[in-house]
């Protein structure tokens, strides 16, 4: 079994049981468990310190796993994220299935289609959406590789996926939009 093989199986096996990954996704380093199970997305939370009533983001590997999760999508928007330069994460109006403290008071949910092989793989082997967010205190300078993560966010994942921790390229964010009646309103 190849070690990207074994990091997928370990990476699912500890979203399965609920647990926390720390994991490379098509940005930056991410926190990420299983966007369903509310008592591991309040682990996020608790590591990241962050108020609660701030989403996260969650990741997808298909149109249709958003169209799934989400109601009343405009299909034309995913023609746009086709033609996105960077990693792209939408707000979608209604967010359906996640866990209760993962949406957005509105009811709204971040998603973004990841083209990350291990990211996609990882989602496609748990069969679900799975939370990614900045592996970082809320407040401080989101780490750009792996080695710039802290102990304090490293100490508290029960999984460290050991695929791409030597990547030395500096990764940055994705770019948040929102898309209404075909038009892009720009967050991040």
């Amino acid at each position: 079994m190849t070690d990207f093989e074994q990091d997928l199986k370990a990476a699912v096996d500890t979203i399965r049981n609920g647990g926390v990954i720390l994991y490379p996704t098509d940005t930056v380093w991410g926190l990420g468990c299983d966007a369903t199970n509310a008592e591991a997305v309040a682990r996020i939370y608790a590591i990241k310190k962050r108020d609660d009533s701030k989403a996260l983001i969650v990741l997808a590997a298909t149109e249709r796993e958003v169209l799934q999760y989400t109601a009343a999508v405009d299909l034309s928007l995913f023609d746009y994220l086709e033609t996105a330069e960077r990693p792209t994460t939408v707000i979608y109006e209604h967010g359906i299935g996640f866990a209760e403290n993962l949406t957005a008071a509105d009811g709204s949910i971040a998603i973004r289609i990841c083209k990350d092989d291990f990211c996609r793989s990882l989602i496609k082997r748990f069969g679900k959406p799975i939370v990614s967010t900045s592996a970082n205190i809320s407040g401080e300078p989101t780490p750009a590789r792996f080695n710039a993560i802290t102990a304090a966010i490293k100490n508290q994942a029960d999984y460290i996926v050991q695929y791409r921790q030597d990547d030395r390229t500096p990764h940055q964010p994705s770019s948040i939009i929102r898309w209404k009646d075909g038009q892009v309103e720009v967050i991040r």
